[in-house]
């Protein structure tokens, strides 16, 4: 007796490791229809989901998609990155811009500057104005406010 059998595909799972191309696009904002993200043209990317890779309303979508499922999925502002906090837009002192980049640093609008929190801690913010006194940052994520569509090709799932 011959039968052939085709094995079904993983799922993912809550703590599935997933290779997989993915795009996330804005469809919100000044740049709405770019891409933020593109591993498509490139080398897949690997996921570990559970661990803060990406956001529960991230991974949600994900889950129980067989493996080589090729799907889209759109999350608002509030599911994806947050929505912009006004408070995150603050004004720091040029005397700070130097200690974080040195004194011969050239900044300009639009750059991204890492700072260091007196925890230890470090992060990011935009230039928005650079002033004589004293330069305006952006500290919110890059695509806080933004609604975003994720296009996903699930390579493999363990």
């Amino acid at each position: 007796m011959n039968s052939t059998s085709s094995a079904t595909p993983p799922v993912v799972r809550p703590d599935s490791y997933l290779t997989l191309h993915y795009r996330i696009v804005m469809t919100s904002g000044p740049a709405a229809g770019s891409n933020f993200i593109d591993t498509f043209s490139g080398r897949p990317a690997t996921l570990q989901l559970g661990t803060g890779q990406w956001s529960p309303h991230m991974e949600t979508p994900l889950l129980g998609r067989p493996e080589g499922d090729c799907f889209s999925y759109e999350l608002s502002a509030s599911d994806a990155y947050g929505e912009r906090n006004p408070d995150l837009v603050q004004r720091v002192s040029r005397k700070m811009m130097i200690e974080q980049g040195g004194a011969d640093a050239g900044f300009e609008p639009g750059d991204v500057v890492e700072f260091t929190a007196p925890n230890g801690g470090r992060y990011s913010g935009v230039l928005k104005e650079l002033g004589d006194d004293s330069a305006l940052f952006d500290f919110n994520h890059p695509l806080a406010g933004l609604t975003l569509r994720v296009d996903i090709d699930l390579l493999g799932v363990l």
